[in-house]
């Protein structure tokens, strides 16, 4: 146990990061004055540079625990704060030239796959080795190869061999394993392999070169020496291999002040390994913070014994759209009769389906109440801006008539050109792009195209407005193509170029229209970046055509998604109802007056609102694994604990007894609903 080392447990809202920010705070203050004392003047020139690392659990976190780094230390300092992904990521990259020789690789910057990038590659590779049995069996191609690759992603974050991964899946899975412990091990190291040529990384691949080939040479453990201390919060949601890094900085006699909740564990089952981490206590100046709530938390044993407080209401219909019903009209009143601001309000639910999402946004917005869902995705194929692009890269490069189509027909038709045409222009409406659909656009395969207005029989019905509109569309088409053939232009150029001829300066281009506009050209430059590192190293590669058809089908698999109503930091002192998943909820970490537990009935509860990566209890680092009835009775407790202290005024019940499909609700939080209504 380490002096310099401390400790800092609590449940939710005790002042854990509040302690670790003094801590933060006065190491810096001691450290500005140390080396005020010691250095020249010629030294005080230098810029500062930081020496302390801090980490929080994810990003959001992140953003608001430097911010209050910084207002505690008054801009004197400089704060570095990572993500445990993220530093780890950041390292490998930096310090690649060092894995070139062990590894036996080319000199070639390494590049990150996205998920969505990563699933279409490993499909490819390894289709041929999966029968159609095997992927049936596993809900699907799509499942299988998912599955797969987050075997590769755990072996990583929990310090595994992937050579180790065959005899761990045999030894859990035993006889109800549809695919063979041996292939699944050939895959994976055959898709390491096959990356690592390329220069292709992957989360998983990054977990396991980090903890297997960086982190045990010395030139980079001399490079780490350089952290003075290290401030790791929320230490409950760190991949196992962080306790290695941790260790590391601790047996060099760095400082370290880590904080850790009992009852948080928000991504257990999803690379953390919580009880793993908290054996890093040992080495520390333990501290327990308490805090006297002025309300009570209830244990999901005390529900069966005592009478439940006021502080608990119940909302509970027979349907679940009465039910958003009722609670939108709960929420009405409480925010303009009561006084209620709407930032003062969350609505939390194990998993929120787009109709309830739908149904509670609109009927709230039309009372002028604001709601702000986390994280809500919506796949980029879903956005008809997105779809007028990929429809004018139908037309501008050859054999791609196949690309124009709408989100509901798989098949090319004209009313992918009248959606475009409606879309880039403000000049003509759906009757008049419909018209000059049927009649001016040539289908085919081969060569799409948009014939003059004067084929149309009554062109000059159409107005002067929709005519300039729509001959300057054919112009710009035309002006593209001549470029393509000239000057060799990218589709990302093409792309680029259609935003901002035709969307620019646009009054109707709001900010989520923006937002998705830019996720789609992030996507669109990764993947041809992507596309350019396979042509390096492959020596027959896919044409130009394929290409783009390739990236149509990925966007149209809907794995790519954009947030249609994005975090903004708004000035409106009246906030936002949040309407959130349990999980998203709690990894934002935040507080609210009222919340309402949408869906009380239902057996997700005990999930925690996300689904356990397959196999991840097999790569935990605990020593005693438990049965997965167990892990869901944990998790609900510190789920129930945890929301009912971040609610300092009331919580609201909300359950319809039959649930969206029609059946019965049986989820393990019923009795809350029974002690209730007593």
């Amino acid at each position: 146990m380490s002096d310099s080392c401390l400790w800092i447990s609590g449940t939710s809202r005790s002042g854990k990061t509040t302690r670790l920010v003094k801590e933060f705070q006065n190491w810096v203050n001691k450290k500005l004055a140390y080396d005020s004392s010691k250095n020249s003047p010629q030294s005080r020139l230098k810029p500062l540079t930081s020496t302390a690392l801090v980490l929080a659990s994810n990003s959001e976190r992140r953003n608001h625990l430097t911010e209050e780094l910084s207002n505690a230390v008054g801009g004197s300092y400089p704060v570095l704060c990572k993500t445990p992904l993220g530093f780890i990521s950041e390292q490998l990259i930096l310090f690649w030239p060092l894995l070139l020789k062990p590894l036996q690789l080319k000199p070639q910057f390494p590049l990150r796959l996205r998920p969505e990038t990563e699933q279409e590659l490993a499909t490819l590779l390894w289709c041929p080795y999966l029968s159609l049995e095997q992927k049936q069996l596993m809900g699907g191609e799509s499942r299988l190869v998912r599955r797969l690759l987050d075997l590769l992603q755990l072996a990583g974050a929990s310090g595994t061999p992937l050579e180790s991964i065959p005899e761990i899946v045999n030894q859990g899975f035993d006889s109800s394993l549809i695919i063979e412990p041996e292939l699944i091990g050939k895959l994976l190291l055959n898709w390491r392999q096959w990356c690592l040529e390329r220069g292709l990384l992957t989360y998983g691949l990054i977990y396991d070169l980090y903890w297997s080939y960086l982190l045990p040479q010395q030139e980079y453990r001399q490079y780490l020496t350089k952290y003075e201390a290290i401030f790791a919060d929320d230490l409950d949601d760190y991949p196992a291999i962080a306790r290695d890094l941790l260790e590391f900085w601790l047996e060099q006699g760095k400082a370290g002040i880590f904080t850790y909740n009992p009852a948080g564990q928000v991504r257990q089952g999803l690379n953390a390994d919580p009880e793993y981490l908290q054996g890093l206590s040992d080495r520390c100046v333990q501290e327990k913070l308490e805090r006297e709530f002025p309300y009570e938390i209830v244990s999901l044993e005390d529900k069966y014994e005592h009478q439940l407080s006021e502080r608990w209401r119940l909302i509970q219909t027979t349907s679940r759209a009465e039910l958003l019903r009722q609670v939108s009209a709960i929420i009405i009143t409480k925010v303009t009769k009561e006084g209620v601001k709407p930032g003062e309000i969350a609505v939390i639910a194990p998993g929120l389906d787009e109709i309830g999402r739908y149904t509670l946004i609109e009927i709230l917005s039309h009372h002028q109440i604001p709601v702000e869902a986390l994280n809500e995705q919506r796949p980029l194929s879903s956005s008809p801006v997105v779809r007028a692009l990929l429809t004018l890269l139908g037309l501008v490069y050859p054999s791609l008539g196949t690309l124009i189509k709408t989100e509901a027909c798989r098949e090319a038709d004209p009313f992918g050109i009248a959606e475009m045409l409606v879309v880039i222009s403000s000049n003509l409406d759906p009757v008049r792009a419909g018209l000059l659909a049927d009649y001016c656009y040539q289908v085919d395969p081969d060569n799409p195209k948009l014939l003059p207005i004067e084929v149309f029989p009554r062109w000059d019905r159409l107005g002067a407005r929709a005519t300039y509109g729509y001959e300057g569309i054919i112009n710009w088409i035309s002006q593209q193509k001549q470029r393509v053939e000239r000057e060799k232009i990218t589709p990302i150029g093409i792309i680029n170029q259609g935003i901002a001829d035709f969307f620019r300066n646009r009054e109707d281009l709001n900010y989520e229209k923006l937002a998705v506009l830019r996720k789609f050209v992030e996507t669109a430059q990764h993947y041809w970046e992507v596309d350019r590192r396979l042509r390096e190293n492959e020596t027959k590669g896919r044409s130009l055509t394929e290409t783009i058809a390739d990236f149509r089908q990925l966007l149209g698999s809907e794995t790519i998604t954009a947030n249609p109503y994005p975090r903004l930091v708004t000035s409106n002192e009246q906030g936002k109802i949040t309407l959130a998943t349990i999980f998203q909820y709690r990894s934002l970490g935040s507080q609210h007056r009222w919340q309402f537990w949408l869906d009380i009935g239902s057996p997700l509860w005990s999930k925690g609102g996300s689904a356990m990566l397959w196999g991840a209890p097999l790569f935990w680092r605990s020593p005693n694994p438990q049965a997965e009835s167990d892990l869901d009775t944990e998790r609900l407790e510190r789920i129930f604990q945890d929301l009912q202290a971040r609610a300092t005024e009331g919580i609201y019940l909300c359950h319809s007894e039959l649930n969206i499909n029609g059946s019965e609700q049986s989820g393990p939080l019923l009795p809350l609903i029974y002690k209730i209504s007593q």
